[in-house]
Parts: structure tokens; sequence; C-alpha cells
């Protein structure tokens, strides 16, 4: 129930609904033993869309014994009326605070909400440092999609989960049942749950530095693994898939149910870190699919369902599924998406089957301007591919088309820079000739992000070029999309430069982000709220240079992350950035195994690619 000053705060601030709960197909379970709070580090808008919290949360509610309940950032308002009652943070399905919770999970997907999972902390009135909370009683935890590289959230996080959460959770919370009901000391728990598969304890390692401040030594305790390997789901046609989905109270930004083709990636992009650490691929059977797709409709009202992974149109059966998914949904009014669609196997046949019901644009991503630059970064697709694509989807009756490119890839001269501008141009004389929808005009929609090297890819040791030439190749590009039906839009580059600090940063950022939360850090991923001299002045009171993490590293540097396993082999990312550099492609994982070593987690020792 929420309490009278709850009640009298609502009114207050905008959209009450993100802090009610109570939505259809919520878990209520008042006499569970083992109380997860379970934290996403953003609004409840950016949370509500994202489908691994929605898997975790039923995974950790079919458990008897546990009640996991969500906990979302507040907005500046909320928060401001938290702080001004000294009220904390509540989770959503008892409105009970935080701070009473057994364990606070967070689930992190994007550096830039480091400074919500601090602040959270601190809303809900919990010792901020793993060293300050002494007993079982909040332990925090975390995992997610960035937390390959976990040591600037190190002095907060009590232990990490590494890789696919739906098997390690469990035996997490299971031994966490065990040391509750036993009295056990915490320093016993950590060492217990470090043995776990996936799991990572930060306080089991010691790190030590050179005097340069380049990582001399990472030291494994008590016994602590010297390498944790990340956890994978073996076989995803028997794992947990929410088809009782929460159906949100209030409108979120994906507002639609998500459909899991696969996971992993077969294309080996150099620059991306999803299609490294999700490896190997495993897929799911198109008869399952369509089913969990037909009961979780019918269960949540929902009017829309996307395909989704890494690359839909990779899917082996994803004609068929298509066909049997459009029976179901067509004479219902429900529309089927599809995106992560590349342009060298776009299907004309199969975007006019699925827009019967709503129509929208193409998206594509070729990431660079000329074949040597997309070559170098295994982009596998070809300017006559995008263009044939292009034309097919204009004869069609398409009239828009987006594209993502990045600036700052390494390798990348004027000369690819332009590259852009030609191939834009390129499109819009390929709708000049193809199209047979002229009514509206074409539109032909661009963005450039400013490249952030990740840990765990080819360019991991790549620098990051300073933001003064990111704004110069920028505004170099600029001056050449002079047509009207050219909407050209680019990242920022701070947001960009402190995601790449974050990414491959080390312990001694955890100083920098308790000092940046403390000037009045958070909500980093919104313009409204994101103010980078706040993280400057943290930085400078800290005596840490930024540039230091942006900086080109050496092969045989000690990284902060090499604790941690994605499975993929350190030698196969070093020989795939040496064939970059000479603009070698790799072929896709379908065509030909590269060896990259994501296969050795396979049960069967092979990619189901």
């Amino acid at each position: 129930m929420l309490t009278p000053m709850m009640e009298r705060i609502l009114p207050r601030v905008q959209k009450p609904a993100r802090y009610v709960g109570g939505e259809y197909n919520q878990i209520v379970k008042e006499d569970a033993e083992v109380q997860v709070a379970f934290c996403f580090p953003d609004t409840y808008e950016i949370g509500m869309s994202n489908i691994g919290m929605r898997i975790l949360y039923g995974v950790m509610n079919r458990m008897p014994r546990v009640w996991c309940q969500r906990v979302f950032a507040p907005w500046g308002d909320m928060e401001a009326e938290l702080r001004a009652r000294n009220i904390p943070l509540w989770a959503l399905e008892s409105h009970r605070p935080v701070k009473d919770f057994d364990l606070i999970a967070f689930t992190i997907g994007y550096e830039m909400s480091y400074a919500n999972v601090l602040n959270m902390l601190n809303l809900a009135q919990v010792p901020l440092h793993a060293a300050e909370r002494t007993g079982l009683k909040n332990i925090v935890f975390a995992g997610g999609a960035c937390m390959y590289n976990p040591e600037p959230l190190a002095d907060f996080i009590d232990f990490f989960s590494l890789g696919e959460g739906e098997e390690s959770t469990v035996e997490i919370l299971e031994l966490y049942a065990a040391a509750k009901a036993g009295g056990w000391e915490k320093e016993r728990f950590l060492l217990a749950v470090s043995k776990i598969e996936g799991v990572y304890v930060p306080s089991l390692y010691d790190h030590a530095y050179h005097e340069d401040g380049t990582l001399r030594a990472i030291t494994p305790k008590d016994g602590a693994p010297a390498v944790v390997t990340k956890r994978i789901v073996h076989d995803l046609d028997q794992a947990f898939y929410p088809v009782h989905d929460l159906v949100p109270s209030t409108e979120i930004v994906h507002d639609r149910c998500n459909l899991e083709l696969f996971r992993g990636c077969i294309r080996g992009c150099r620059f991306c870190q999803a299609g490294f650490t999700y490896r190997p691929v495993r897929r799911r059977r198109a008869d399952v699919l369509t089913a969990q797709a037909e009961e979780v409709l019918s269960n949540s009202g929902s009017h829309e369902i996307t395909l989704s992974s890494l690359s839909t149109s990779d899917y082996k059966e994803l004609g068929p599924l298509t066909d049997r998914l459009l029976d179901y949904c067509n004479p219902r009014k429900i529309n089927l998406s599809l995106p992560s669609l590349r342009a060298d196997n776009f299907s004309r046949e199969l975007m006019m089957k699925v827009q019967k019901v709503r129509k929208s644009g193409l998206t594509f991503a070729p990431e660079a301007g000329t074949q040597r630059l997309r070559d170098a970064i295994n982009k596998n697709v070809t300017e006559a591919e995008i263009l044939e694509t292009c034309a097919v989807a204009f004869e069609g009756g398409w009239s828009s088309v987006k594209l993502y490119f990045m600036l700052g890839l390494p390798t990348e001269t004027d000369e690819d820079v332009l590259g852009i501008a030609d191939l834009v141009y390129k499109i819009l004389q390929t709708w000049r000739a193809k199209a047979t929808n002229r009514k509206r005009g074409c539109k032909i929609s661009v963005a450039t992000a400013y490249f952030v090297p990740k840990p765990f890819t080819p360019f991991q040791w790549e620098a990051q070029i300073p933001p003064e030439e990111y704004t110069r190749r920028q505004r170099l590009l600029k001056e050449h999309l002079y047509a009207k039906s050219v909407d050209y839009k680019w990242h920022a580059p701070d947001l960009s430069r402190l995601e790449a600090v974050l990414a491959r940063g080390d312990r001694r950022l955890g100083a920098v982000l308790e000092q940046a939360v403390q000037n009045g850090a958070r909500l980093d991923a919104w313009d409204e709220y994101f103010r980078y001299d706040l993280w400057l002045d943290a930085f400078q009171r800290c005596g840490i240079d930024p540039s230091f993490y942006t900086r080109a590293i050496g092969k045989d540097e000690l990284l902060p992350w090499q604790t941690i396993s994605a499975s993929v082999d350190r030698d196969f990312l070093w020989s795939e950035r040496e064939r970059a550099y000479r603009s070698e492609i790799t072929p896709d994982c379908r065509a030909a195994c590269s060896g990259c070593g994501a296969n050795k987690l396979n049960r069967e020792d092979v990619c189901d690619a």
C-alpha cells in the first residue's frame, strides 16, 4: 500500500504511473523468504521496454521462496520530492523501501547509467560502498550487457553475474537462501558465490599499477578463479520466456511484445561488442517462437510484436516463421515488425508481407561510406548491395530510408567521410530512377555516431579520436549533405567521450563516479540532464586524466577486464585488428568458422548459425 506521504507527492510529479505499480500480470508474493529489489538504472519507460529485465523478473518469481520486485530510477521531479521529505526509494509491487530488501540487483546495459546506479543506492538510503555493507542484508549485485568490464563499479557492487542470467540467477538465489537460513557471514557468502560459474567478486582480486598508470597485476585471493567465464543458455527452446508479460500502466518507449529469435551474431563487425560477447549463436525453433508469440499476444492484448535479435534477417527460418505469425496477426490487426535487417539479404517479398498492417520506413546501418572502410570494420556489405536493396524498396513503394554511420573508426580518412555523402546521393539518385511512389518525395535520414572502442572487440586497443577531430569530420560531412531531402543528425561528442572512458576504465574511476554523483550527475543518457562539466570537475578533483582511458593501448598491456572471459580468444581479437588494418574481411560464421573460440562454450562444440 502507498503511504499517505507517497500519495501526497504523486500529484506533484510528471507521470505518477511510473511509481505506483499495480500493472496487469504483476506478481505479488507477500510470504517469500528471499526478497529481491530488481533495479533498472533508468526511467520506467526505458526499463519496461527491456526484454532482459522482463525475462529475469519472471525467472526469479518462478522460484517459490523468492519475490522479485521492480525499481526504476526516478525522474528529477520525483527525486526532489523524495529528498525533500526523506522518503527512501521504494519498489513498485509492495511499495516497501529498497533498503528493507535482502538483495538489490541491477541490470546495466549502458555505461552512461553508472551514475544512476550510485544515485539509486543513495536515494534508497543504502550504504554506497560494498565494504560498508557488512551483513547479508542489502547484498548488491549486477549484470547486463556492459558488465564485461565491471571495474569502474567495483567499489560499489558486491558481485557481478556475467553473461546470460536465466540459470545463474537461480543458483545465486538458492545459495543466498541457504546462507540466510544458516546465518552466514557476508564474507562466507561472497566466497561461496564466487564458485558459481559466471560470478565475479571484485573484493577477491587485488589490482596493482605501474607508475605510468597502466595496470601491473591482478591477483586473485582466497581461491578465487583466475578467470571468470560468462554464462550462456545452451537450449533456448527450453529457456524461460515471459508469456504472461507485464502490461505497462503508462506509455513506454517500446510498447510491444518482443520475440527473441536467437542470441549471438554470425557477422563479426569489428566495432560491435554485442556481436562478440553474445557468441556463440543459438536460435529458437520457428514452432516454439510461433507458440510463444500467440500466447504472449493473447495474454497481454498488445497490438504489435517485434522479432528481436542482433540481425533478424540472418534467422534461418524467417520466411516460414513470418508466414505463421502473419496468419495469426493479420486477422487481429496486430503489427509485426522486423528491425535489425541487413542490406545484403533484404527481401521485398518479406517486407511487403509484414507491412500490410502498418508500413514503416526502412533502416540500414552501412556504418562507413567507402568499401575500403566497410571491409576494415568487417561490415561484409557492398555498395552494390545497399543500392540494390534501396532500389527494391523504392520500387515497392517505400520513400524513406534511415542510414546509420560512425565517424572516427580506425583507419578512417577524409575520403571515407566524404564517401558517406557520396553514398547518400547515390541512394537519392536510385529513388529518382526507381521510385513508384513520388507523392511525398524522398526522405533520407542520416545519423552519425562517435566511435567508442569497447572491450572484447578487435578495436578494444584502439584510440578514440579527440572530440575536436570528431567535430571537424562531422562538419566536413555536413558541408557535403545539402539536398533538401536529406536530414542529417549527429551525436554530440561529450557523451561518447565519457562513454569511452567508462567502457575501458579501471577501479580508480570509482572515486570519479562517486564525485560526479555528489556534483549532481544523474540520468546522463537524457539530454535534459547530462552535464559534462560535472564529470570534468570530478576528474579534476580526483586527479585523473580521462584521456588516459581513450588512448591507444599496447598489445601486451594488461587490461582491467582481463579477469573476465567473454569466450572469444584474445589472440583472435588481435588478429582481427590486424586484418582491419589490411582491409581484409572475415567470412561470417555461416560461410566458415573463423575459430574465435566461442564454440568451447557449446555442448555440441558447434555454433547453431
